[in-house]
């Protein structure tokens, strides 16, 4: 519901394609910045006290967005003004992510025994998909209903509500027993592991750069008000639209679970989430654009499930935390930076001739790297 909210939010306020890109920016700087640093502090302390504690900073800066949402026009503000104390707080926001990203996935495998881990993953994935589902298309609809200000009120309660699950959590002591290990060494240490395990490298590098080119999400708030011409409704189900498309691949990969040739797979499905950034691209048909993100979501949902569970099932325990936060330094860099990179070229070349420059790099990214990686392309769990 936040991304839907601050896409349209920012949008209305600047009419600038490229702002909504400096959203991404604004995030995905501290968030990478201190990845690698939040891997290290996650192997080495308890879970769940630092969950908590990450997750109630984001709660606080995010209810900071309520002072220009209520009192912007009593206290003169503009709209650029406002904009750029958005931007100020999603940079602090980042940093709460750094660690939020890589801790929760780091939490699943002490909860579940190991033969039960890949439907675990697969069913976080579907629960998370779900929420997005619901927060983007109730996001938009809220937004035409009880207007900006008050959705963020929606949200900010929303999120104290769903913390409050957090504390039915047993404690996760740190199992590394280095516990005097210097920060840069350790740091280090999960690098290493990660480019020695090239199945993993390779996925993690075909998500970053498929996804970084194939942001077209990030100019959906354009798409839907100028070009499809279907208002904030009809902007939160097509916002809705690739997370719909995810949630049903995913239920049904939990229920008939891929058995082999994962490799294969992945590289088929980033070059189809390609050809869908290219045809939603040039798409004048709200449906038929509607159609395009649905099946990219399906496509990148069998691509999450496959690097998620390669990922938690070739990660020891010692050192998960750093592995995960290198990986999700990966997610950010593909989805903040996508966005970022969406608007920018949006703002160089148009709005269309971006989102089919985008796919069309996506297609390529994929048949280059299953050309090159032979490990990845014979690769099964």
């Amino acid at each position: 519901m936040l991304a839907t909210l601050l896409g349209w939010w920012v949008y209305q306020l600047t009419k600038d394609p490229f702002s909504i890109g400096l959203i991404g920016l604004s995030e995905v700087i501290p968030a990478v910045s201190c990845a690698l640093y939040a891997g290290h502090i996650i192997d080495m302390n308890e879970k769940k006290k630092l969950l908590l504690i990450c997750n109630y900073v984001y709660v606080i800066l995010i209810s900071l967005l309520l002072i220009p949402a209520f009192l912007g026009h009593r206290m003169h503000f503009t709209g650029h003004e406002i904009t750029y104390f958005i931007y100020v707080v999603i940079f602090f926001t980042g940093i709460s992510r750094s660690f939020l990203g890589p801790l929760v996935p780091s939490m699943i495998p002490r909860i579940v025994k190991q033969e039960n881990l890949p439907y675990a993953v697969t069913l976080n994935q579907a629960t998370f998909l779900i929420a997005s589902v619901s927060g983007h298309a109730l996001g938009g609809f809220l937004i035409a209903l009880i207007t900006i200000k008050w959705t963020l009120v929606v949200i900010v309660c929303s999120m104290i509500l769903a913390s409050l699950f957090f504390w039915t959590i047993n404690q996760q002591q740190s199992e590394n027993k280095k516990k005097d290990v210097k920060v840069f060494e350790s740091m280090k240490e999960g690098l290493a592991y990660i480019y020695k395990t090239k199945e993993i490298l390779g996925a993690q590098m075909l998500d970053m750069f498929a996804v970084l080119f194939g942001g077209a999400v990030a100019m959906i708030p354009v798409f839907a008000s100028d070009i499809l011409k279907v208002g904030s409704e009809g902007f939160g189900l097509l916002n809705a639209a690739s997370d719909i498309g995810s949630m049903l691949i995913i239920i049904t990969l939990s229920l008939i679970p891929l058995k082999k040739n994962q490799g294969k797979i992945l590289l088929c499905v980033a070059t189809g989430f390609g050809l869908c950034i290219i045809g939603f691209g040039l798409s004048k048909m709200y449906w038929l654009s509607f159609g395009f993100l649905v099946l990219s979501g399906m496509l990148d949902g069998i691509s999450v499930v496959i690097r998620g569970t390669i990922v938690q099932l070739k990660t020891p325990e010692e050192i998960r935390g750093r592995v995960l936060s290198v990986n999700s330094i990966f997610i950010m860099s593909s989805n903040e930076l996508g966005q970022f990179e969406s608007g920018l070229t949006a703002k160089l070349m148009g709005v269309v001739r971006s989102v089919v420059f985008g796919g069309t790099m996506t297609v390529l990214t994929a048949l280059f790297i299953g050309a090159t990686s032979k490990k990845l392309r014979k690769m099964e769990y």
